[in-house]
């Protein structure tokens, strides 16, 4: 899911850049967000189970983190749409203020 496709057509190189920037940076805030509600519901089990070692806890871990990544890529929670939304405008704007200095 692409957010701002038009509004990236309609900005200078500058801004372009920066909002891609900006979506991969709320992507990825996504997903560590996601990383620690997963982690949080593992930890709130309440017994201990057979194949319960180090080594499964990590491997589970890592389990999560590439769900949560693959879950933030795809928009699931929508942090990202929100946060895109919400600075999207503001990573535009001081690169076409630049170029309009530029212009002058």
């Amino acid at each position: 899911m692409r957010i701002g496709a038009t509004s990236e057509t309609t900005a200078p190189p500058g801004g372009t850049q920066d909002r891609a920037a900006l979506q991969k940076a709320a992507q990825q805030f996504e997903a560590i967000f996601l990383r620690q509600m997963m982690g949080a519901m593992r930890s709130a089990s309440l017994a201990e189970g057979i194949s319960d070692s180090s080594a499964t806890d990590q491997f589970r871990d890592m389990a999560d983190a590439r769900t949560a990544d693959s879950m933030a890529s795809h928009g699931t929670l929508g942090i990202a749409e929100m946060l895109m939304r919400q600075f999207g405008a503001k990573a535009v704007a001081p690169a076409s203020a630049n170029a309009a200095d530029k212009a002058e």
